[in-house]
């Protein structure tokens, strides 16, 4: 009697979990969708050929902000990527997990991750506007948000590597292979996705960042950016210059704008990581 008791609670608090994650779920969803019809229901109408590609002159154009936005993505990914990356082959392939170093490594990187942006945005601004005198410039925007996004891809390809079977490793060294070649044609492979979605993460922390920008570029929404060395704006920092400026309409067109553009680097890069990670093992 006991037992069929046990059981019958068992079965119970199973199906209160199973109820509470799919409302959890539920909500979740509701939330998102929610968020990006009343953007879209706002901001479509108002989206044109001169919001988007035209000069910046009688009426707002974010054309400054997407190039200005591609500008701080190509800069901060293209410094972070290598060395997140090579950081988190360091540590999974070539040093022991339970090592002091390891251990002093992912303390830093999980302090690094945890420091609010704003302080990444002082930073910026005393090194590289102040001391080094860049002044406002894509270029200090672009490697601030280079160390901002470096824990993100620390963390994200440590995991993905180390999900990575044992036995690969092992049966890549039995056939002669060395431990380079087994890293760059057996784990990153298997990796790939979970490298590319650590990419996309950092990528969209990029694109929504917004405190760090307005102390290292500054908030330049009329001027097309002529290189890296040149003050500048973000898609971010326009949803927030046209809406406390009194342009909710734009406000919300260029939040379409922004979500179109991450929704579309998110495909691409999720394609590009199945199609090449999987592609690469195959062939070896």
């Amino acid at each position: 009697m006991g037992k069929d008791n046990a059981h019958k609670r068992e079965i119970l608090i199973y199906a209160a979990c199973k109820f509470a994650s799919l409302a959890a779920l539920f909500i979740c969803i509701i939330a998102l969708v929610a968020v990006i019809a009343f953007v879209a229901i706002r901001g479509l109408p108002y989206i044109s050929m001169q919001l988007i590609f035209g000069d910046y002159g009688k009426y707002p154009s974010i054309k400054p902000a997407l190039l200005g936005t591609l500008y701080l993505i190509a800069i901060s990914v293209s410094i972070a990527a290598p060395i997140g990356i090579g950081s988190a082959i360091f540590l999974t392939e070539y040093t022991k997990s339970n090592s002091r170093l390891v251990k002093s490594i992912r303390i830093a990187v999980e302090t690094l991750a945890g420091i609010p942006s704003i302080v990444y945005g002082i930073f910026g601004y005393l090194v590289f506007v102040v001391a080094l005198k860049y002044r406002y410039s894509l270029i200090g925007g672009g490697i601030t948000l280079s160390i901002m996004i470096l824990p993100v891809i620390v963390r994200s390809t440590e995991e993905s590597l180390l999900s990575v079977p044992r036995s690969l490793r092992e049966g890549s060294f039995a056939l002669g292979s060395s431990m380079v070649r087994t890293i760059f044609s057996v784990v990153l492979p298997c990796a790939a996705s979970g490298i590319v979605t650590s990419l996309i993460l950092a990528i969209g922390r990029v694109m929504s960042e917004s405190a760090v920008l307005i102390l290292t570029i500054g908030m330049v929404v009329n001027k097309v950016p002529k290189g890296f060395s040149s003050p500048g704006t973000s898609l971010a920092l326009d949803v927030y210059y046209f809406g406390s400026h009194g342009y909710p309409n734009e406000a919300a067109a260029t939040g379409v704008v922004l979500l179109v553009l991450v929704v579309t680097i998110n495909i691409i890069a999720t394609v590009l990581g199945k199609k090449y990670g999987k592609g690469d093992l195959a062939n070896e």
